[in-house]
């Protein structure tokens, strides 16, 4: 058989053979808490969160690395469940600095909402990890050691997605673990950033981030290469301010390169030009709109009926938009009449 019959909470649920609990209980609408467990990346078991009950055995089992089994009978959200998971949520919270009101990630914090569902409160032992001088590898991330929560979450993916293997957690004098990064190896695209459930990694660059409940996603397609891949653009107050990878859709599943996620800031730059330039005696002067239409298509017009269409070509960029660049391409072949088109965005 392909398959297994088990039952959660009292619910028969059928799955395929080598699915997890955590994966049968989902398939039918069961919410198991999760931390550090992530869909790309190989169980980690940190977090002591997404632990189930089984008859016949004395300890709880994590959902997230154990094989689902015919017959198996699991409860989900006993008593003891809760108070272990709240104990584990009180265990992180000792060393975690209570800073919500302004951590770039309230709102969309796993563990700020863990917290809550699960009414952890009445902290007693808070002692903030002491400051540190570390700097991380790219100064398009921000390490704020004291949030971590030591998921792994960042040091697996970057092993795992990304092949990189750039993060690995070390132990520091104090006493604590803190993430280090290999400097040569860093490549800066964030990945890390993507899946850390915590406000320990956040995006260095816009100065207004916008909170998750703020901005506007709108989804669209990377224009810097040819691979496609899914984003969102939060967009606050009409401007871009972060850029984040699309879990839902797309052949990247997430994940971006370092321009892709962060080669943004030329949107809203005021070094962008305003009104066309005409070079008249080797120099840029100002021009209006009606006279340097006029002159393009003048020259493109010369051109075209002395050398023909082949002589023109047309370089599009990675910095305009994706409807932008497929009407340039169109104006090339359709209107000069030529398929002499490049594009300065590849891999």
């Amino acid at each position: 058989m392909n398959s297994v019959t088990l039952t959660i909470d009292g619910k028969e649920v059928a799955v395929t053979k080598n699915a997890t609990i955590l994966q049968a209980a989902r398939s039918v609408g069961i919410k198991i808490p999760t931390l550090c467990y992530h869909e790309r990346l190989n169980p980690i078991k940190s977090c002591g969160m997404c632990i189930v009950d089984i008859d016949g055995s004395a300890d709880p089992v994590p959902a997230c690395s154990t094989p689902a089994a015919e017959g198996m009978r699991v409860a989900t959200h006993t008593d003891r469940l809760i108070r272990l998971r709240q104990d584990s949520l009180k265990m992180l919270l000792e060393n975690h600095p209570l800073d919500c009101p302004v951590c770039d990630k309230a709102g969309e914090c796993t563990l700020q909402d863990l917290v809550y569902e699960l009414g952890v409160k009445d902290i007693t032992t808070h002692a903030p990890r002491p400051s540190t001088s570390a700097v991380y590898a790219t100064t398009l991330i921000k390490y704020w050691p004291q949030r971590c929560i030591t998921c792994l979450r960042c040091v697996t993916a970057c092993k795992e997605i990304k092949s990189i293997g750039a993060l690995e957690m070390k132990s520091t004098e104090d006493g604590f673990n803190q993430l280090s990064v290999n400097t040569e190896t860093c490549v800066s695209c964030g990945e890390c950033l993507q899946v850390c459930p915590t406000g320990a990694l956040t995006e260095n660059i816009s100065r207004t981030k916008g909170r998750s409940f703020l901005v506007k996603k709108v989804p669209t397609t990377c224009s810097y290469c040819g691979c496609g891949c899914q984003i969102n653009l939060n967009v606050l107050d009409n401007q871009v301010v972060t850029i984040t990878g699309r879990d839902d859709a797309g052949i990247n599943q997430g994940s971006l390169c370092v321009k892709g996620r962060f080669g943004y800031e030329f949107i809203a730059s005021d070094q962008r030009l305003t009104q066309p330039l005409i070079k008249r005696d080797g120099k840029f002067e100002a021009a209006d709109w009606d006279e340097a239409l006029d002159l393009v298509a003048s020259k493109f017009t010369q051109i075209k009926n002395e050398y023909g269409s082949d002589a023109i070509g047309g370089l599009a960029s990675a910095r305009c938009t994706n409807e932008d660049n497929y009407l340039f391409q169109k104006l090339m072949r359709a209107v000069i009449g030529t398929n002499n088109v490049d594009h300065c965005a590849r891999l």
